[in-house]
């Protein structure tokens, strides 16, 4: 049955069924005349495509596939997909693959023959193949995956060696300080440092010491204090009389840390600025001058940061925050401007295990905050489903009358044609109206 609106921006729908179940197929800016041809009235077909549930029915939105029951075999039950660019279709890219698969020739294998006899894996053409083409789900366990899988931690790990093996090479010129900015700034905390950040700050403090350059990563779980031991680092780098940059994938997480500097190195009367991409061209040309001639001491701001056009006069430490949401070659590119003097910290609130952590992070050091700071307030997380949103009004009132800080989390921003989930927006407007 077919349903063409007459109101402009509302989809078209085919309703489909068969003798189990119905489904809507629903197009947005779509020809009716297309629509009639390729969903006949009364003829079975094959639709594929991803199986959303709106409004207590299921559909599909633009299927992948529309094809005639005798080609049953093409279109498979499990279709590999990849990352697109835009305009470019599922369907043109999987024939663009298909073709590729047939022409990989046989390469010689990089593992000796024992080596492939003794784990029982196939060939990498075969690997390649059967991930692509293969008509079931991915089995983790196959010997097809786990092929691939050796083959990509066993060619990063070579890498991060030979990398290591070049970073411990490197002599530089170890940072000389006696302590007193770090002092200052411990001293006027509100806080007392935990166990872990103290372990940390001074095993930083040992590779700034050192000749030899410091590539290392600090991981801890968010509100575990990575901040403040990256500014200690920071502070004794700056004693020594070299510049210090903090790299954030945000520009909102970018003005956090820039806020929290300013008031962190108050009393040290130390030079902070803050460059992103929204930084203004006149106020941009200022900041970059005065990078450049060393009048700026600690620059804090986004992938801005790494440009061609920023200059450091003695760049002595990079921070990079939030790291796994750059590429390696960025996080090179930045460390490139300091030149060897300069010693790279990594800050990640992911959890990654240690295994893991060797096979991504092997040519770097690994310091680890367990402990969270003693005084952090309880944090209350509750979740209820939408038919029971009356009961939550009074809480909130309450909570608010405290002055005490909620976040609603929703799943969208605004209303979607696609998915029936609560948006930030409609949330709002009902909050404003209690």
């Amino acid at each position: 049955k077919y349903n063409f609106p007459r109101i402009r921006n509302l989809p078209n729908k085919i309703l489909c069924k068969d003798n189990k179940a119905s489904i809507d197929i629903v197009y947005f800016n779509s020809r009716e005349g297309y629509l009639r041809k390729i969903f006949p009235i009364n003829k079975w077909i094959i639709i594929s495509g991803k199986v959303n549930f709106f409004k207590n029915r299921y559909q599909i939105t633009n299927p992948d596939y529309v094809t005639d029951i005798d080609k049953e075999d093409y279109v498979k039950k499990i279709i590999p997909k990849y990352s697109l660019s835009s305009g470019l279709k599922e369907k043109s890219y999987r024939k663009i693959i298909e073709q590729v698969l047939d022409k990989i020739p046989d390469f010689d294998e990089w593992h000796d023959r024992e080596i492939l006899d003794k784990l029982s894996f196939p060939s990498w053409k075969e690997s390649i193949k059967n991930m692509h083409l293969s008509k079931k789900e991915i089995n983790f366990e196959s010997k097809f995956y786990q092929r691939l899988a050796f083959d990509e931690i066993m060619s990063n790990l070579l890498i991060l060696s030979e990398n290591r093996r070049n970073i411990k090479k490197i002599i530089k010129e170890p940072k000389i300080f006696n302590n007193s900015y770090s002092k200052k700034i411990i001293k006027d905390l509100p806080f007392n440092l935990t166990k872990d950040q103290k372990k940390v700050i001074d095993e930083i403090k040992t590779d700034q010491l050192s000749k030899n350059r410091m590539f290392r990563i600090l991981q801890g779980d968010v509100g575990s204090g990575k901040t403040i031991v990256s500014f200690i680092a920071c502070a004794n780098t700056l004693e020594s009389g070299f510049q210090c940059a903090l790299m954030a994938p945000t520009e909102i997480l970018a003005k956090q840390h820039y806020n929290l500097a300013k008031k962190i190195f108050d009393k040290i009367k130390i030079d902070i600025a803050l460059l992103t991409g929204k930084t203004e061209n006149k106020e941009k040309k200022i900041i970059l001058e005065q990078i450049k001639d060393n009048q700026l001491q600690f620059i804090i701001g986004t992938h801005s940061l790494f440009q061609s056009k920023v200059f450091f006069k003695k760049l002595g430490l990079i921070i990079i925050d939030e790291q796994h949401k750059f590429g390696v070659k960025q996080r090179i590119n930045l460390a490139k401007k300091g030149g060897d003097n300069c010693d790279v910290l990594l800050m990640s609130a992911t959890p990654i295990p240690r295994t893991m952590m060797m096979s991504l992070y092997g040519d770097m050091d690994i310091s680890k905050i367990d402990q969270k700071p003693l005084n952090r307030k309880k944090i209350i997380t509750l979740s209820k489903p939408e038919e029971k949103i009356n009961e939550i009004w009074p809480y909130l009132q309450k909570e608010l009358k405290n002055k005490n800080q909620i976040f609603w989390v929703c799943p969208l921003i605004e209303k979607s044609n696609f998915l029936d989930y609560s948006s930030a927006v409609k949330k709002f407007d009902l909050i404003s109206k209690k």
